[in-house]
This record gives C-alpha cells, structure tokens and sequence, in this order.
C-alpha cells in the first residue's frame, strides 16, 4: 500500500480509538457522579481514582474525587491527591487551601491553621486577591480578611484592598469593621460618598449599628470639621432614621460655617414639611429668611415658612381660629411685598383654604381663587389646583355637580399628571360620598396605576375601605351611611358626624364597619380637642384582636395623643414599645422606635 493512503487511514483509525476512548472516558465520569450523588463513595472513588489521571478530565475529576475522598475519611489518599495537585499547580492558590481544608476535616484543626498562617507570610502582593478569592470560596472568611489585609501591610497603604473588605465585611454583616473601613474610604475621598451610602443602606438595617455608625461619625466630624463629606453622610443616617430635625441642625450647622447659600437647608426644610415635622420645616426656613434676605430663596422661604406653620396649625387639635387669622394677615403682608402676581397664585390658593374650611367663608375664599384661576401667565399647575381647591368649596358649599364639572376639567388639561390623578381621585370620592361605589371603583382601579405613591396608596385605602364592606354584603345600605358621614366630616359637620357614627354602632352591631366607625369617631374627637374620648375609641380597637386592620393605626394614634395631648409621657412609651413589638412591619414603625428612644430618653444628637 503506498505510504500516503497508508498514513490517513493510520490517522483515522488513531483518531477513531481515541475518540471511542474519550468516549467510555465520559460514560465512566457520569457513571461515578451517579454513584457521588447517590452517596456510594466506594464505586465512585474507584472510577475517579483511574480518571483523575487524564488530563483531560482532571478539572472536571478534582473536585469530587477530593470529596469523595474526604466523605470517606481517607484523610491520606486526600492529602495524596492535594499535594500531588499543587506540585502540579503551584500557582493556583485554590489547590493550597483544599490541603488546609483536608488537615481541618481530619480533625487537625491546629495544622490546618499553622499551614494558613505559613501561607499569609509567604504571600507576595501579586497574589493577594487570588488567595483571598480562594478562601472565599472555600468559606474561610476570616482568612480571607487576614489575606487582604496582610496585602495591606505589604502595600504599605491603608487603604490598599479596602472596597474588597468593605464588601466582605458588609456580607458577612461585620459592622464593627465595616464602619472605620467605609469612613476611611470616604476620608480619603469625599466623591465615594454615593457608594458609601449605598453599602451602609443595605448592611445596616438593625438600630443598634445604626447608634454605632452614628457615633462614630460624630466622632469623625469633631475630628475633622472641614470635611463635608462626613456632614453629609451625617444628614443621610438622619433622614434614614427619619430624625429631620436633627438633620436639619447638621446642615444649618455646615452652611453657616460654609456659607453655601442655603440649598442644603431648603432641601432638609422640603423633607421635614413631607415628613410633617412641622417645627424643623419653621426653623429651616426662618433660617433662610434671616440669613439670606438678599439671597435666591428669600421669597419662596418666606412664603414656605407660612406654609409650614399653616400646617402645623392644622393639625393641632382643636385648630386656632386666632391663629388662622394670624396666618392670612402673614399672607396678606406676603402679598403687600412681592405684589399679586402670576408668582403668588399659590399664595391665594392658601388664604381661600383658611378662608374656607377655617371661617366659613366661602364667598371671599371663592373669589381668592376665581382671581388665582384668571391671574394672567400663571403656572398651569397652580391654576389646576386652585380649581380642585374651588371644587372642595363647592363640595362644602353642598354644590357637588359644581365639584365634579371642576375636578373634571382638571382630569382633561392635566391628563396622566400628578395634579390630574389628583382630580381623578377627588371625583372618585366625590362618587364615593353619594354612594355610587361602582363608579367610584371604576376611577380608583385606574389611580392604583398612578406613579405618585401618595395618590396610589389613597387610592387603594379607598378602595379596600369600599371592597371590604359591600363585597360581602348583598346589600349596601350601611356602607351609604358611613359615606354619607364621610361627607359630613368633609364638611366640618362634626358633632353631626358623631352622632351618625354612634347611631350606625346601635344599627349595625359586629358590622365589618365597627372598626372604621370607630377610628372615624377618634379622629373627629382629636379634631374638637376631646382626647380622652378619642383614646376611649381607639382603645376598642387596640382591645379587639378582630380589628387587626386598623389596630397598628390606632395604637400609634393613641401613643401619639399621651404623648402630644394628654402629656402622660409614661402611657405613651408604653404603647409605642407595645407598637414595636406587636405590628413589625407598620409602617409607623420608624416613627414610633424615634418617638420611644426620644421618651426613654437615650437619643443620640
């Protein structure tokens, strides 16, 4: 046979046995991870003993030969196959600490951190990532943490390997090193702050480390009192903690040694008028208005500072109609200084809401805002609410088709907005007081979508408030009266509305409404000033486990009138702590834990 067709048909017969080699070699592989994974080491180990061998198969063999091996305790033949391995790779940290892994599984724990140890003073600064990654893989963490630092020492950098250990020490929930390890990072560069706050929002969740990073920052800030990086970070724990007030002092504090011109301040102002800390949000703008009178804020600061106050009024109970009045003439003064313009529409929108709701007296509050609807180039969006705020006076007015033509007008301009979605609920609740449910609903499924949080989430009270109570009853007579009494407290008919609710108590005992009549009946109660009678309410609720609904509501709303009314700070830690214990994952849970520290008197400031 002539030597050319002689060497293909040779090299097709090699290629043949070797792929039918390559071939049995597979189906033996299989056949032995059959074996582990059934737990019959013995047939395994023998099959991986033969294809540990191949070279081709030896990645895929080592892993759970080692196993098998040390699922036996065949410490020896596992020592065997490691050291054999690492003659074979010496440079894969990985097969160097399976041998301390094999000493450890054989009981011999101080070999097997003598061999580590000896392996951290050999390291040379090229290797310091692969043999932590190593260790990591292996679960040795705290090997892992000695190898990156040993890497630091070689470095001779303190900061050599810090994002590795601030990752690992926020894994494995090391807040004590996690803290001075993230704050160095920071000290050393104030344009990782985002990443710093990142990696502290999700690693400290539990109070206590919350306490320990909040020292230690103090700490850092009196050491280092020109770097604003800290301050900030100091500010981002306080709205975390939801404690705005003291956020507010460390940005007024950094402004005036900085004199930025307020922005952080107004910034903290907004966020404590959100949060209804109404006396953080006075002092926030009172600030910008004395420090800045020349400055870009002065006039939105001036009329926020009202606003704050005008709130906070509001909501303290029973309202001052002296203090109302005091309110209009502040916005009166407003107008006298910046004249009436396109910029001072929202003004007008607030004195015809204390006009209205405050004084009765609809008329002058009617004209403030048809001034406010027909004010030449004004801001759309200021128009669009000084007409939902008209439509609520027409609704007090007992106008309600006058209510409906303005919230849908609204709807119209302000479609797929904020202020619309806003119309759009008004008009839900609007059909929700007459007692057209389905109608109410069909605008309510709608708004469950809407992408303000505030608008999706009344929404979805309405509408379980609306399910809850028809869906199960044939008949919807009761939840019409309870709408009807809605309507009434809309209107500051409140005696009227406690004498309703208490009718409906006697009408429909162990209705699915009790809970609600009840919570309706503290609210008007804290509205007239009678608290003692609001917390005999919400006490029948608290009391009742079948009121699960509303119990947290109303736990928190009971701690907060001891504490702001009935001044009997004891009784209301108590129930603040019964808050923190009971109902978890309330959403007053963050407020109630401030409100408890506060009375017990171990607040950090």
């Amino acid at each position: 046979m002539p030597a050319k067709p002689f060497r293909i048909l040779f090299s097709a017969i090699l290629l043949l046995l070797v792929t039918l080699t390559a071939s049995a070699q597979n189906q033996e592989l299989q056949l032995a991870r059959e074996y582990y994974s059934k737990g019959d080491y013995a047939k395994a180990e023998e099959l991986y003993s033969k294809l540990v061998e191949q070279p081709r198969l030896f990645q895929a063999v080592y892993p759970d030969y080692l196993k098998v091996l040390l699922a036996q305790r065949n410490y020896k033949e596992a020592e065997k196959l490691v050291k054999k391995t690492i003659k074979r790779y010496p440079d894969i940290p990985n097969y160097q600490v399976d041998l301390g892994k094999v000493y450890q599984a054989s009981g011999d724990k101080a070999t097997a951190e003598k061999y580590y140890d000896k392996m951290l003073e050999q390291l040379k600064p090229e290797q310091v990532i692969s043999l932590a990654s190593a260790f990591m893989q292996s679960d040795l963490f705290d090997y892992a943490e000695k190898t990156y630092l040993r890497g630091r020492v070689l470095s001779e950098n303190p900061l050599e390997f810090n994002r590795p250990l601030i990752a690992l020490y926020a894994y494995r929930q090391k807040n004590t090193s996690l803290i001075p390890e993230i704050l160095n990072l920071l000290q050393a560069d104030d344009n990782e702050l985002g990443y710093v706050q990142n990696m502290l929002q999700n690693s400290m969740r539990e109070e206590k480390n919350l306490d320990e990073l909040e020292k230690e920052l103090i700490l850092r800030v009196q050491q280092n009192p020109d770097k604003l990086a800290y301050n900030e970070l100091l500010i981002w724990l306080y709205i975390q903690r939801k404690d705005f007030y003291a956020a507010l002092m460390q940005a007024r504090a950094v402004d005036k040694r900085t004199r930025s011109g307020g922005t952080r301040v107004m910034e903290l102002g907004a966020i404590s008028l959100k949060n209804d800390d109404y006396e953080g949000a006075i002092e926030a703008y009172d600030y910008i208005v004395k420090e800045y009178p020349e400055g870009p804020y002065y006039l939105i600061a001036r009329q926020r500072l009202i606003n704050a106050r005008e709130e906070q009024i509001q909501n303290t109970f029973p309202v001052d109609k002296d203090k109302i009045r005091a309110l209009i003439t502040d916005y009166e003064a407003l107008l006298n200084e910046v004249g009436r313009s396109a910029q001072t529409v929202e003004v007008l929108q607030h004195m015809a809401g204390l006009y209205a709701f405050y004084l009765d007296d609809r008329e002058k509050a009617i004209a403030l805002l048809q001034e406010a609807i027909d004010m030449p180039r004004a801001n759309p969006d200021f128009v669009a609410n000084s007409k939902l705020t008209l439509g609520d006076i027409y609704l007090l007015k007992g106008e309600p088709w006058e209510s409906t033509l303005l919230y849908s007008q609204v709807e119209k301009t302000h479609k797929e907005t904020p202020i619309g979605h806003e119309a759009k609920l008004r008009n839900a609740r609007l059909n929700y007081y007459k007692g057209d449910f389905e109608l109410a609903q069909a605008h309510l499924d709608i708004l469950k979508l809407a992408t303000s949080r505030e608008i999706a989430n009344d929404a979805m009270d309405l509408s379980l408030l609306i399910t809850d109570n028809t869906g199960l009853d044939t008949s919807t007579v009761a939840m019409e009266e309870y709408a009807a009494i809605d309507l009434l407290v809309f209107q500051n008919k409140l005696a009227e509305a406690i004498t309703a609710l208490d009718t409906m108590l006697k009408k429909y005992p162990g209705h699915s409404l009790t809970d609600e009549i009840y919570f309706q009946k503290a609210n008007i109660y804290e509205r007239m000033g009678q608290f003692e009678q609001a917390v005999e309410s919400l006490s029948k609720i608290v009391s009742n486990p079948q009121y699960d609904i509303l119990s947290d509501d109303a736990l928190y709303r009971m701690a907060y009138i001891y504490e702001e009314n009935l001044k009997d700070k004891e009784r209301a830690q108590e129930l603040y702590n019964d808050l923190l214990k009971k109902h978890q994952g309330s959403i007053y849970i963050a407020e109630a834990r401030k409100r408890f520290r506060k009375l017990r008197g171990d607040s950090i400031n």
